[in-house]
């Protein structure tokens, strides 16, 4: 029996406090549930830890609950209104935007700085549809952890109408040097050899691996060299 009663208990809880806590998230407003900045973020945590522990504890007072949903969604409210009349506030809850790549070169400081490794980029610009870094004219990660990509002009997609022809494609690149470590099968792939591909680092003046954070080899035997101090400084970027 008390088995029984607390599954109803639970069961009744569950029925009143979604409904509750959708109509809580449809008050805070389409941001809560899009790009997710910190401080929402923070907010979505802190509701579903109170409804996962009215839901999982009978003990737990359901008034209580309602009550907590409901305050904390007041407080996110009065957030963003600060947030939207003070840039300065709004500025010291949340992550400033940053450059990771100018000129399909990589910045290894930023990347540092956002704790984020060239795995995880590479893994992103694949989501953005760029396998090439070497078509990026800027790259951005924004305050909420997505990456922005912005493409050489002479890099960006055409349509088959604008150029009346059957295809357009970018040629595939592939991650040859990672952090100065050869990926030699890369080259086998690509029908190139490991004398061809030093050759081709001396006569940009590359003596030593080391150097290399980045490099990309094409199926045309295109090779894109990402050194670890990149000629250009990033930008600045701002909110």
């Amino acid at each position: 029996m008390d088995l029984l009663k607390d599954s109803l208990i639970l069961l009744t809880r569950i029925v009143t406090i979604l409904p509750l806590l959708l109509i809580m998230t449809l008050f805070m407003g389409r941001r809560s549930i899009g790009e997710l900045p910190i401080f929402d973020f923070l907010i979505l945590m802190s509701l579903g830890a109170v409804v996962g522990a009215d839901i999982a504890d009978p003990k737990v007072e359901h008034i209580h609950t309602a009550i907590a949903i409901v305050m904390i969604a007041i407080f996110q409210k009065i957030i963003a209104y600060f947030k939207i009349h003070s840039r300065s506030f709004g500025k010291k809850i949340t992550f400033e935007p940053i450059v990771v790549i100018k000129d399909g070169a990589f910045l290894i400081e930023n990347l540092k700085r956002i704790r984020y490794s060239i795995d995880n980029i590479l893994y992103m610009l694949r989501q953005s549809n760029v396998f090439d870094i070497s078509v990026v004219k800027i790259a951005v990660i924004e305050s909420n952890g997505q990456l922005t990509v912005q493409k050489k002009a002479s890099k960006e997609f055409l349509t088959r109408d604008d150029l009346q022809i059957a295809n357009n494609q970018l040629d595939l690149a592939y991650p040859l040097i990672i952090e100065g470590k050869i990926y030699e099968e890369v080259l086998t792939y690509c029908n190139q050899t490991k004398e061809w591909l030093l050759s081709e680092l001396k006569t940009r003046d590359i003596e030593n691996l080391s150097d290399i954070f980045f490099a990309s080899l094409t199926d045309e035997g295109k090779l894109h060299v990402s050194l670890y101090s990149p000629i250009n400084p990033a930008p600045p970027l701002h909110h």
